[in-house]
């Protein structure tokens, strides 16, 4: 019975863990002063190897360093028993360390101090344990004193050479030479054994030339030792001529009897050998024969993983490198020459010693919170879990109601202070051991702030900001912020506070400004801190360098002009290609640009300027380009910017690999900017013909590389050259050339198995990419079966990219793995993964789906679980459909869309809290469970009703209306008023600047919406706090904030002829009007005087500027220019032109005055005039303007 009952207990601790839940262990920051305070049980930080092999002429040193506070105290076991330390004058333990230093200048044996040592720290809240260390001297015995009579052998016979070593720690490595101290020649013929020994095939008459001689060396002492040697007398049955040996006939013509192969070791058909995992696996077979066998070796039932296969010792050693679980199997090794062939099977069993699984860590929880420490190994054969408290096994601790164990795992439940100490999980089995300490600390530690104090914190408007607030305590306080000290704690809108204490601003802008307090609290009592937070402008450059050439000799200036916020300092600097500028007698910065005169070929690079603030900075580029002097090459008259370069040319394929080839070509002209990459494109004819695709970039001074390529791909490339300005065309394609097949190389991505009915599995992947494939005929070959059953693999070869699985159990897991193959061979296996059948419809119900508690926003929902086997799948969660029925407010009306919420629980009774319902409400409910297709049938029908809260944020708030001296605001109800509406509050109060002035409190009751307020004067800016009221209390406030008058456009209704500012504008430009209206009148009223010439055609006299009645000619020197159209003669006799004054006159009739001056107003030909700046005062004087009108 006890037999039937033991595999049911695992099953039992997976249960009762699925019923369970923790609470978040808390994280310790390693803050100095935390850690400072913080009282904590022990930890070992350095221990000696398990197995320790010391060296007998050294001092012994056993290490045992670990930490905690307050300080461990620390003790030693030898061989099960307290090693008392102070009674051995050789031995001393380190200050503040355990470690051990034990000493022989007096004398003693270093024999006398082997054994089995343990270390155990100890302080206040626990002991913790190092592994048990095993301590053993390196001992270097001598070889035994022999007298070896020589071999006597037959030629070509086999013959076997003992080595037979002493038994050293560590063993010894052994080797083969002759007297000479001259290594022996090993081949397929001749070779040393794993176990020391010399083996040969067949024995030669050369043989015997030489003697043999065992050689051992010891690691620790760095000696070695020498047997005897060995002497070979090879009897032959015809005389031997050393002259007529030669390695391709080394029997020098005679006849020497052959042999079928026969092994020398291992004896026999059969043998088994056993490794453990993650080792190294080495099997050995060596054969004697004439002519000398060759050994080939392969495994039964699969594949040699070629991957970790070596061979060695002329294929005599087949080794396995992190041996693991599936290299376990028969191995055959095959010996055989032209006579005939031999086998030998080795089966290999794969053990291990224990490894972890889960690694329990150290756990800190605050008082009445629970948690778990888990110990999961594995091992073959499976490991025994065994645990202990401060070094004593489990059991005789004293009993704890506050602690469960259950097989490798330990649950707390409501732990309290004086519940700390130190577990020991121990995970055995006969190949080893495995010991991990993990502390349980029960800490209570009032908020602490971890930050530096009164930060000022500098960021750019409208960029997303952070302040942080790292804060610490047990249990985890809570943390709110504020900003300037008043209001509710900032979360919400543009604020969101992280779960660490971080406060972000999704958008600093210049109201944001201000000293934000984050307070953190819990039980124990609060902690606070205060961040200055002031938005600065972006530093920005807005006028950047161009890019330009400079003739060789001329001066080049680059700008950089830049903008920033004026409360920061910001440094301008200039680098070329990347390198800082050394500014000196030569290059000179000034606050908006670099000058650089006389300029020469040095000068040309990426100039790049960057401004810098203490928290931001902007940079810009522009190449310079230095060209020769104009007189040197006279087609280039003005500096020629770069231009993208020419295509390379003469593209050339050469060097051709398996997978690999080299590309050559030859560069074009860059046109001013240096290449400084070419891309490499490549095409392929098979998949995706005409398609040009990206291979490698390589630096722009090579023009030969190496392409590395995928197999079983006609190929073709081309190349695009890339400077400064951008990418060139592309060259002309290179020859095509063909890589040659091979197996794949990619393991099939995306391998998962699900079920997509409740008697499947679909195994799908995603296929191969095109250059993946290596070979024509690509097919994949899936195996599966199911998980932990022992039973053989299942296996298909599909070229599809999934596989379909009928008649699979309901939600089964089962291991599936997957190759890829074509014609070329297979590639490399995936690892395995866990997938399962297909789920079906839970067949249970919840029930007594119950509340234990409702307030305005939440209830405290209860319900009894359901079986989970009954789930018929994976559990996803238990889900609540939820909806609300009606509002306890009369006449409105409400939503009854349902909404649903999940809870995962595997507790025993299982208990939620739904939130987010809306107060004054009657909401209904029901529960169904949950896996990852269905849902299982309905619990019983709930109703509860929520209470009463605090109004929503009225429904609208604006300043309605605004005259000189009265604001108007009006607003609306709340949407949700989560209550009877008994009014609302108005908190409003004056802004100068940042100040506010104390604030006025009016109520009104639920049918008042509007109210005015009443300005002392029209500059006056006002905040007003708007919230609606319940019995409950306020609600959420809606702030507003009145305009500056100067930029308030939404006024309505203000009469704009009825103000004095605009009266008094009209006022002023009727004046002006009226000013100048009387100077063109008197103006007109003078008239200007014209002389009047006999002659009209006769330009007129230059030197005639006034007339004997004082007037002026309104003339200018352009007056004196021959019109457009006539010719002077060469005796400087104006012929008569073509136009005349007719033309500018009213059809053909110019008015004239007495004196002869011109009146008219110029109509047809006065654009012509003004534009030869021929015009006087009348023509432009408005007065003139109306006499032409009429």
């Amino acid at each position: 019975m006890s037999g039937q009952s033991r595999p049911a207990a695992p099953a039992l601790v997976s249960l009762l863990l699925l019923l369970w839940h923790e609470a978040a262990a808390i994280e310790v920051p390693l803050d100095p002063k935390i850690q400072q305070d913080l009282k904590q049980p022990p930890t070992i930080i350095k221990q000696s190897v398990k197995d320790y092999i010391v060296d007998p002429r050294d001092n012994i040193i056993i290490e045992c360093e670990a930490k905690g506070n307050p300080v461990p105290v620390f003790s030693w076991r030898r061989n099960g028993k307290f090693f008392n330390i102070g009674k051995d004058p050789r031995v001393t333990m380190r200050k503040r360390s355990g470690t051990l230093e034990i000493g022989f200048r007096s004398g003693g044996r270093p024999e006398d101090y082997e054994g089995e040592y343990q270390c155990f720290a100890t302080n206040d809240f626990g002991t913790a344990l190092s592994n048990k260390i095993l301590l053993r001297v390196s001992k270097a015995p001598l070889w035994p004193k022999e007298v070896l009579e020589p071999e006597v052998v037959t030629e070509g016979s086999s013959l076997v050479l003992p080595c037979n070593p002493p038994p050293g720690l560590p063993p010894p490595f052994t080797f083969w030479m002759d007297s000479g101290m001259n290594p022996i020649p090993q081949d397929e013929r001749v070779s040393k054994g794993l176990n020391g020994d010399l083996y040969f095939s067949n024995v030669l008459v050369q043989d015997a030339q030489t003697d043999y001689s065992c050689n051992a060396r010891f690691l620790f002492t760095h000696t070695i030792q020498q047997k005897n040697p060995f002497t070979l007398r090879v009897q032959t049955k015809e005389p031997f001529n050393d002259t007529s040996y030669n390695a391709s006939d080394p029997w020098g013509g005679r006849k020497v009897a052959e042999s079928t192969p026969t092994f020398l070791s291992p004896s026999g058909t059969e043998s088994a050998k056993m490794v453990l995992r993650d080792e190294q696996l080495l099997l050995e077979c060596i054969a004697a024969g004439l002519p000398t066998p060759t050994i080939k070796w392969f495994k039964k039932g699969g594949e040699l993983p070629l991957r970790k296969v070596k061979f060695e010792n002329f294929n005599k050693i087949l080794k396995i490198i992190n041996v693991s679980e599936e290299d376990a199997g028969e191995y055959v090794c095959m010996a055989n020459n032209h006579l005939g062939s031999i086998r030998h099977s080795i089966f290999v069993q794969v053990k291990a010693a224990p490894y972890w699984l889960d690694k329990p860590t150290d756990l800190v929880l605050a008082p009445d919170e629970n948690g778990r420490l888990v110990c999961r190994a594995n091992g073959n054969p499976k490991p025994n879990i065994q645990w202990l408290l401060n070094g004593l096994p489990i059991e005789s601790a004293l009993p704890s109601t506050n602690r469960q164990v259950l097989g490798d795992t330990i649950i707390f439940r409501s732990v309290q202070i004086g519940s700390s100490g130190v577990y020991q999980c121990n995970a055995s089995n006969e190949h080893g051991y495995l010991l991990a300490n993990a502390f349980v600390s029960v800490l209570d530690m009032s908020p602490r702030m971890l930050g530096p104090k009164n930060q000022v914190i500098k960021v750019i408007k409208n960029k997303r900001t952070f302040l942080d607030c790292p804060f610490f305590g047990s249990p985890l306080p809570e943390l709110r912020w504020f900003k300037n000290g008043q209001g509710s704690g900032l979360d919400g809108g543009q604020y969101r506070v992280y779960i660490n204490g971080t406060l972000e601003i999704k958008r600093a802008l210049a109201e944001d400004e201000g000293t934000y307090t984050c307070v953190a609290s819990n039980i124990l009592g609060k902690a606070e801190n205060q961040v200055r937070l002031e938005v600065k402008d972006r530093t920005r450059i807005v006028g950047a360098p161009q890019h330009q050439s400079s003739i060789r000799g001329t001066t080049a200036r680059l700008v950089c002009q830049v903008t920033s916020d004026p409360s920061l300092a910001v440094t301008v600097t200039w680098t070329k290609d990347d390198k800082p500028v050394h500014l000196g007698w030569r290059l000179k910065k000034d606050e908006e640009s670099l000058t650089i005169p006389n300029v020469n070929e040095g000068d040309e690079g990426l100039y790049t300027c960057t401004v810098k603030s203490e928290i931001d900075q902007d940079s810009a580029s522009a190449r310079l380009t230095v060209l020769e002097e104009a007189s040197l090459h006279p087609s280039v008259s003005s500096a020629l910017p770069p231009d993208r370069p020419d295509p390379p040319m003469d593209l050339d394929v050469s060097d051709p690999a398996a997978r690999s080839v080299r590309l050559t070509w030859i560069p074009g002209n860059d046109h001013r900017s240096l290449v400084t990459e070419f891309l490499v494109q490549f095409e392929e004819d098979r998949w995706e013909p005409g398609r040009w695709q990206d291979l490698a970039t390589y630096p722009g001074e090579l023009n030969s590389v190496i392409l590395q390529l995928a197999p079983f791909v006609n190929y073709q490339f081309r190349v695009i050259a890339i400077n400064s300005v951008g990418q060139s065309q592309p060259s002309r394609p290179s020859p095509r050339y063909k890589t040659s097949g091979a197996p794949p190389d990619a393991i099939p991505r995306g391998l998962r198995g699900w079920g997509s009915k409740k008697d499947n599995m679909e195994i799908s992947w995603e296929p191969l990419l095109d250059l993946e494939r290596n070979g024509p005929n690509l097919h994949y070959h899936v195996w599966w079966r199911r998980k932990d059953s022992g039973e053989p693999w299942n296996n298909v070869t599909t070229a599809d990219s999934k596989h379909v699985v009928q008649s699979t159990e309901t939600y089964v897991p089962y291991e599936i793995k997957i190759q890829a193959r074509n014609e070329f061979g297979s590639g490399p296996e995936s690892n395995v993964i866990t997938g399962y059948s297909g789920e079906d419809k839970p067949t249970t119900a919840p029930t007594d789906l119950r509340v234990s508690k409702v307030d305005s926003t939440k209830a405290n929902i209860h319900w009894k679980p359901v079986d989970l086997t009954s789930v018929h799948g994976e559990f996803k969660e238990y889900r609540l459909y939820y909806w609300r029925e009606s509002s306890l407010v009369p006449g409105l009306s409400v939503s009854k869309e349902k909404k649903t919420k999940g809870f995962y629980s595997t507790v025993a009774e299982p208990s939620a809290i739904l939130s987010d319902l809306v107060p004054f409400s009657k909401y209904k409910m029901f529960m169904v469970v949950a896996n990852s297709r269905y849902e299982g049938p309905p619990s019983n029908t709930l109703e509860i009703t929520t209470k009463e809260g605090v109004p929503d944020a009225p429904r609208f708030f604006k300043i309605n209306r605004r005259t000189l001296d009265t604001i108007y605001l009006e607003w609306d109800k709340p949407v949700e008023p989560n209550g009877i509406l008994i009014g609302y509050r108005l908190k409003y109060q004056t802004v100068n600047g940042s100040r506010l002035s104390p604030p006025h409190l009016d109520t009104f009751p639920p049918n008042v919406t509007d109210f005015a307020v009443r300005l002392p004067d029209r500059s006056t800016r006002y905040k007003f706090f708007l919230s609606a009221l319940t019995q409950v209390g306020a609600g959420e406030v809606f702030a507003e904030e009145s305009p500056h008058f100067a930029n308030e456009a939404y006024i309505d209704q203000v009469d704009i002829a009825t103000q004095g500012w605009f009266i008094g504008l009209m006022c002023a430009i009727a004046l002006i009007i009226l000013i100048l209206l009387i100077v063109c009148f008197i103006k007109r009223s003078r008239g200007g005087k014209y002389p009047v010439r006999d002659k009209k055609d006769l330009p007129l006299d230059p030197v005639d500027q006034k007339d004997q009645d004082g007037s002026f000619d309104y003339h200018s020197d352009e007056d004196n220019k021959p019109l457009q159209g006539s010719q002077t003669s060469l005796d400087g006799i104006v012929k008569e032109s073509d136009d005349s004054l007719v033309d500018y006159g009213e059809g053909g009739d110019g008015q004239f005055n007495e004196d002869g001056s011109f009146i008219g107003q110029y109509t047809v030909k006065k654009d012509k005039d003004e534009t030869e700046g021929n015009e006087s005062s009348e023509a432009t004087s408005p007065v003139n303007a109306i006499y032409s009108l009429a």
